[in-house]
């Protein structure tokens, strides 16, 4: 494979990858809103840190497509999936991660036929950060089937800020330090 092929491919792959944690952003975030608007605050924090895992992948990988010489994509690979109930959402949350994680050890492949060690090691981080998503959907999903209706009774209510609430970000730290408003 010449030089240029190998590297183009490794770009594709990340791309590609970059392309589907957008999507994932969109899908988890849309999660997060309707599970703590419909009062599952405890699994909604959860979903939004997931959301945002899935932003710093999607930003670790344009900047090792930069590093290549490439351009990264800025659309998500999917629309997001709105109106789930809580038990399709943990089950589609769960086929998506597992996609992640096939893809991942495919494109790492990719990587390492084209003697990209680099590029390699980045899709094996951020694989091992799928299988922890993958393991927490997996098990709320696991609780709704075993458990039932008293599990759903327990993660229902509480207090708004179980939902994970508003993020502070770059413009917030700097018009008000650390204080949230």
């Amino acid at each position: 494979m010449a030089k240029n092929d190998a590297k183009q491919k490794v770009i594709d792959a990340l791309n590609k990858a970059r392309g589907d944690e957008l999507a994932a952003v969109l899908q988890y975030m849309s999660q997060h809103y309707a599970l703590a608007d419909a009062d599952y605050g405890v699994v909604a924090a959860p979903v939004k840190l997931i959301a945002i895992d899935e932003m710093r992948h999607a930003e670790m990988l344009a900047e090792r497509i930069f590093e290549l010489g490439g351009i990264p994509v800025s659309e998500a690979g999917q629309k997001a999936r709105k109106s789930q109930s809580i038990d399709e959402a943990m089950d589609y949350d769960m086929g998506l991660e597992e996609k992640a994680i096939e893809d991942y050890n495919e494109f790492a492949g990719v990587c390492i036929e084209a003697r990209d060690s680099i590029s390699a090691k980045l899709m094996e981080q951020i694989m091992a950060e799928e299988q922890i998503h993958l393991n927490y959907f997996q098990n709320i999903d696991r609780h709704i089937r075993e458990l039932g209706p008293a599990y759903m009774a327990q993660i229902t209510g509480g207090a708004p800020e179980a939902a994970g609430g508003p993020a502070r970000g770059f413009a917030a730290r700097q018009k008000g330090g650390g204080a949230q408003p």
